[in-house]
C-alpha cells in the first residue's frame, strides 16, 4: 500500500515527527555510561504515554521478528545494528549506540534513528560509521523530490555508503510511512537511478542508511529481534521521516 497524505493528515505527520525528534533527543541526553537500556525503555513508554501517542513497536508482530516486539524502543548497541530489543545492559564508555524509534498521533506515524558513542571515548572507526550513515541520509534527502524515483533517492544513499568503503545489505532499507509504520514502496540503501515509483507530494518516506564495518551479512540475536553483524564488527544506523511536497523533501523528524 502507498498512501498520498492530505494537507490535515501532513500537519499530524509534523506534530508526530516533531515528537519522536523530541523523544530521541531527551533519550540521547539521558543515555550516559551506566544506563540501563531498559531504562531507556522505560523513559521512552512514559514520554509516549505523556504525548497521548501510541507505540508503533510495542504490538508489532511482522514475519521477520519472535511475536510482538514488547517494548517501545529499539536499542541497539556495537555490533547490533536493527530492532534492537532492550535488555538488561548498562552502557560503557565509548559503546556505539543506536536509538530507533516510532510512534503514531492523529492516526499518521513517523519514524527516526540516531547513533552516537556514549561517554567521552570516541573511537575513529565509529566516529566513521556514523559520519558515513548520517552523509548518505543527507544524501538521499536531497534527491527527494516531486518527480524524482525511488531509484534517484537510493543511488544517492548508495554511492555515499560505498564511497566511505562499507558494505550495504539490500534485506533491510527505508519504506513508506502513513497511517501505519512500514509501507511500501520499500526504499533500498542502493540502486539505480530514473528507476521505481514516481515520487508524489504527499508521500511519506523513512530513509535509513544503516551500514557494518566490514560485512553485510546479518544474524539474527538468540532474542529473536535484534539484528547484528555476522562478523561482530561495529554499525550504525540514521534515519529520518521525510514529506514530498510541491518544493521537495520536508525533514519532519529534524530536532528543533
Amino acid at each position: 500500500m502507498i498512501e498520498i497524505l492530505t494537507p490535515t493528515e501532513l500537519d499530524r505527520a509534523r506534530e508526530t515527527g516533531a515528537l519522536v525528534a523530541h523523544i530521541l533527543q531527551t533519550l540521547r541526553r539521558r543515555s550516559t555510561v551506566g544506563t540501563n537500556l531498559l531504562d531507556i525503555d522505560a523513559w521512552a513508554q512514559a514520554m509516549i504515554a505523556e504525548a497521548g501517542a501510541l507505540s508503533c513497536y510495542v504490538d508489532y508482530a511482522p514475519s521477520f521478528g519472535r511475536g510482538p516486539f514488547g517494548h517501545y524502543i529499539c536499542t541497539a548497541v556495537n555490533d547490533a545494528v536493527l530492532h534492537g530489543l532492550p535488555n538488561d545492559y548498562a552502557l560503557a564508555d565509548g559503546d556505539l549506540l543506536t536509538l530507533d524509534l516510532a510512534v503514531s498521533t492523529g492516526g499518521i506515524a513517523a519514524d527516526s534513528a540516531i547513533s552516537f558513542i556514549v561517554g567521552d571515548s570516541r573511537p575513529p572507526e565509529s566516529v566513521a560509521l556514523i559520519i558515513a550513515t548520517e552523509r548518505a541520509l543527507s544524501a538521499g534527502i536531497a534527491a527527494a523530490g516531486p518527480g524524482a524515483r525511488i531509484g534517484d533517492i537510493s543511488f544517492a544513499i548508495g554511492s555515499v555508503l560505498s564511497e566511505a568503503g562499507y558494505p550495504i545489505n539490500v534485506e533491510f532499507g527505508g519504506h513508506g510511512i502513513g497511517s501505519t509504520m512500514h509501507q511500501d514502496p520499500h526504499v533500498s540503501n542502493t540502486g539505480r537511478p530514473g528507476r521505481g515509483y514516481t515520487l508524489r507530494p504527499g508521500l511519506l518516506l523513512a530513509l535509513e542508511p544503516w551500514v557494518m564495518t566490514d560485512t553485510a551479512e546479518l544474524v539474527t540475536d538468540a532474542d529473536g529481534w535484534t539484528l547484528r553483524s555476522a562478523t561482530g564488527c561495529r554499525t550504525a544506523h540514521s534515519e529520518h521521516t521525510i514529506a514530498i511536497t510541491d518544493d521537495g523533501a520536508e525533514i519532519l523528524t529534524l530536532p528543533k
